[in-house]
């Protein structure tokens, strides 16, 4: 499935007015009280990939797979405490009167079930369509529609019919209400997946009696919209992967960054400038606090660049201190590169402290998904400052309950406690917050440091 192309793939038909009629009767059943709950337990079964894991925040069902649940609960619904279904309520019971135009769409109602069709040749203005199930190849002529004339032969769609209730016209059959249009490689993934599952339910359960399509899809045709859920979900984490973050000025949003501690600078150096890909930037002035010696190291930053002549643009940042290691990039991918490449050259001396590889989260627009190019999206200074603090806040504060070669194997918090060692905590964290990556891209550092000053223990500093 291309990236969230499925967005414009629903169609709605007319349905005949009697059948109209009826499916109303039983929308206005199952919204009774004491059909309430049941009618909550079949959505959330059948649209349970929407409901389960958070996944509902990220996308939404199409208004057609609703539709289709609606009518799962009409048709194939057997209420898990005992009643009777939608349809038995109506035709066993009477409470009502149905007309017999109505009626007679009972039992083709009760009988029908979700199937793949493939479209046999492409629809024509007033003319009837025949289609044909891949499930098992039933052949059935259906009336043409203009919300489907876009449509062409091989094209499959995800629906139901209802067989018209005139036993002298057998095989034909009318639209639901609606439907999905999918590529005959998405209904072979579609029909694969689905497949699977019963494979898979049959060994658990050791019962082989679904063979035939029509009674397993009836039973169990919600698995059909399951799967084109999941195919929904890989297109839109296909998209995810692809989308390009950027700031305010174009160059990319290097939102995935790693965290080292080390305590051998030159050897950092030499090591870092020996890679190819990276070049360095600049070297980093830094200017004395009181109690601070002159030979701590100025940092230094080598940073990946693509593109050519004036659009290149920083995919890569590596910043060192005399104690830290910062790497950032613009994506898992190429900070799991870099990870690979520091391992491979300095990966015993590195102390590895943590990583976020959280993009910010963003709906993507119609438009976005649609687009043949991976979406650039923006990301605000704010929005970059609050990833960076969500990352930081939970690195700085286990950091000062970790051993640190820099304070002889000491953690940041028992050594604050002597006084020959508290200026060189005071140190570290001032180096910390000197080089705190918010600087340089929001502005301002991206975490308190006076938090993490009062958490081991030292001097907090004026703002």
């Amino acid at each position: 499935m291309k990236r969230a192309s499925e967005l414009a793939t629903g169609f709605w038909t007319p349905r005949p007015a009697p059948l109209d009629a009826l499916l109303a009767r039983l929308d206005r059943l199952s919204l009774k009280p004491e059909f309430q709950l049941q009618r909550e337990v079949a959505f959330a079964h059948v649209l349970k990939s929407y409901v389960e894991g958070g996944v509902g925040r990220l996308v939404v069902p199409l208004r057609q797979e609703v539709e289709l649940a609606n009518l799962y609960l009409f048709c194939d619904y057997y209420p898990q405490d005992g009643q009777l279904t939608l349809i038995e309520q109506l035709r066993d019971v009477i409470t009502e009167h149905i007309p017999e135009e109505e009626r007679r769409w009972l039992d083709p109602l009760k009988h029908s079930y979700l199937d793949v069709l493939e479209l046999t040749a492409s629809p024509k203005p007033g003319e009837h369509l025949t289609v044909r199930s891949l499930g098992d190849q039933t052949v059935c002529i259906v009336p043409g529609h203009e919300s489907i004339t876009d449509l062409a032969a091989g094209q499959v769609v995800l629906t139901r019919l209802v067989c018209t209730p005139d036993d002298g016209e057998s095989g034909k059959a009318v639209w639901a209400g609606c439907g999905i249009v999918l590529s005959q490689v998405d209904a072979n993934a579609l029909l694969e997946r689905t497949a699977e599952w019963r494979r898979e339910m049959e060994m658990a359960t050791g019962s082989f009696a679904l063979g035939e399509w029509r009674e397993f899809t009836k039973r169990f045709g919600y698995m059909l919209l399951w799967a084109f859920a999941q195919l929904r979900m890989d297109a839109l984490m296909d998209a995810v992967a692809h989308i390009r973050y950027r700031r305010p000025d174009g160059q990319p949003c290097l939102y995935a960054v790693a965290l080292y501690d080390h305590h051998e600078y030159r050897f950092f150096a030499e090591g870092l400038s020996e890679m190819s890909e990276l070049a360095p930037e600049q070297m980093v002035s830094q200017s004395g606090r009181q109690g601070q010696t002159d030979d701590v190291p100025p940092a230094r930053i080598w940073v990946q660049r693509e593109g050519s002549g004036g659009t290149d643009s920083i995919v890569a940042k590596v910043t060192l201190t005399s104690s830290q290691l910062i790497v950032e990039c613009d994506g898992p991918a190429r900070l799991d590169r870099i990870k690979h490449r520091l391992a491979a050259s300095l990966g015993f001396s590195l102390h590895f402290r943590g990583e976020t590889l959280v993009p910010p989260v963003r709906p993507l627009s119609v438009a976005e998904l649609m687009s043949g190019e991976p979406p650039p999206l923006v990301v605000t200074p704010e929005e970059d400052r609050t990833l960076l603090n969500q990352f930081l806040e939970k690195a700085y504060l286990e950091w000062s309950d970790q051993p640190h070669l820099m304070l002889g194997g000491q953690t940041p918090r028992h050594a604050a406690a002597s006084a020959a060692m508290r200026g060189k905590v005071g140190a570290l964290i001032d180096e910390m917050a000197k080089y705190d990556p918010g600087r340089r891209r929001c502005g301002r550092p991206a975490f308190d440091y006076n938090r993490l000053r009062a958490h081991v223990g030292v001097e907090e500093l004026p703002e």
